[in-house]
């Protein structure tokens, strides 16, 4: 029900999804009458793999934490993710307020031992033609080293998981590769990772700069929420812009357009390898259960993705591997912490 477009996408989505993907079976949860009408406008009221949990409240965009948590206790995204809790669903998707579904989700599904903090963590495309994993994303707009230090963990059991690497690399982003670059954070969450690296735990690449996301220097690339966030909203824009001038600019008079005619076939796949649609889905790391943010805006292709990173996860059994793998690294903390404000 959230996002800013609601069951006109996240349904066509789903159909879309199940309709690819033969092992899915999606349950879809909020207001019944208004999902089932929109199932049947696309004649799948009656699809084997898709069920309906009705959920009588939504929370919006714009709800505080409090209305979110303690006053809608019926809204869809609390049911969905209450099904993960309960092992009716092995992981939850949504798009609706990044910040209420950060403040849920730990209040339903607590936080793994020894993770202060959840993590918002997603992908983006680099030149190597793998991708880069990149955290916090926004869900911790200030932290403390030893915060960043367990980002780092676990962005390292999340890219083993789904990668397939034994030992992923990470690089802590910062204004300069050098070890004197940096504030008194990031400097402190360097120390902590090179002994980590020195006994074998991680293997840590060293201080990386923006350039290096799409350069593929490290598998994983952390940093604050209030960093990351910014920096991901800046490459969605340029992403969108650059495609935007490259299609003005091809219609601007007829050589051009021929050259867009020849050119066709790679243009096509460039603006396919650089959508940022097909990297949308971010996972909340930390929580006792997988739970997937989309954007908000998302359209109907982009939110199938998020669906997909949902089934990949718990395909490739991620939870079980953050479990097992971050009780083993993740070192205790003596102040455990309330999460800071979210974008």
């Amino acid at each position: 029900m959230g996002g800013d477009h609601g069951p006109s996408v996240t349904i066509p989505a789903a159909i879309s999804f199940v309709n690819h993907e033969p092992e899915a079976e999606l349950i879809l949860v909020g207001l019944e009458e208004v999902i089932l009408a929109e199932l049947k406008k696309h004649k799948a009221d009656a699809h084997p793999r898709l069920s309906v949990v009705h959920a009588s409240e939504q929370i919006t965009m714009d709800d505080p934490l409090e209305v979110a948590l303690r006053r809608k206790k019926d809204s869809s995204m609390r049911v969905a993710i209450e099904l993960v809790k309960d092992g009716k669903a092995q992981a939850s998707v949504s798009a609706g307020n990044t910040g209420a579904l950060m403040a849920v989700s730990r209040y339903v599904l607590k936080t793994m031992a020894g993770v202060d903090r959840p993590a918002i963590c997603s992908i983006l495309p680099n030149q190597k033609g793998g991708p880069t994993y990149m955290l916090d994303l926004g869900a911790n707009v200030d932290c403390e080293p030893h915060h960043l230090h367990q980002f780092a963990i676990m962005g390292s059991v999340l890219v083993s998981a789904m990668e397939g690497i034994a030992r992923p690399s990470i690089g802590l982003l910062n204004v300069g590769t050098e070890d004197i670059k940096g504030n008194d954070v990031v400097k402190a969450t360097a120390k902590l990772l090179q002994a980590d690296h020195e006994r074998g735990a991680l293997n840590f690449h060293g201080n990386v700069e923006g350039n290096d996301i799409f350069k593929g220097t490290a598998d994983i690339v952390v940093c604050d929420g209030f960093v990351g966030n910014v920096t991901l909203k800046a490459i969605e824009g340029m992403a969108r812009f650059f495609s935007s001038v490259m299609t003005s600019e091809f219609k601007r008079n007829p050589l051009t357009m021929l050259g867009a005619l020849i050119a066709g076939g790679a243009m096509r796949a460039m603006k396919s390898r650089l959508n940022p649609s097909r990297y949308n889905g971010a996972s909340l790391l930390g929580l006792r259960g997988l739970v997937i943010k989309s954007h908000g805006g998302a359209d109907a292709y982009s939110y199938e993705w998020a669906i997909r990173r949902a089934f990949e996860a718990a395909k490739n059994d991620v939870q079980a591997h953050l479990s097992t793998m971050i009780a083993e690294l993740m070192p205790r903390t003596p102040v455990q912490e309330e999460p800071s404000s979210t974008t």
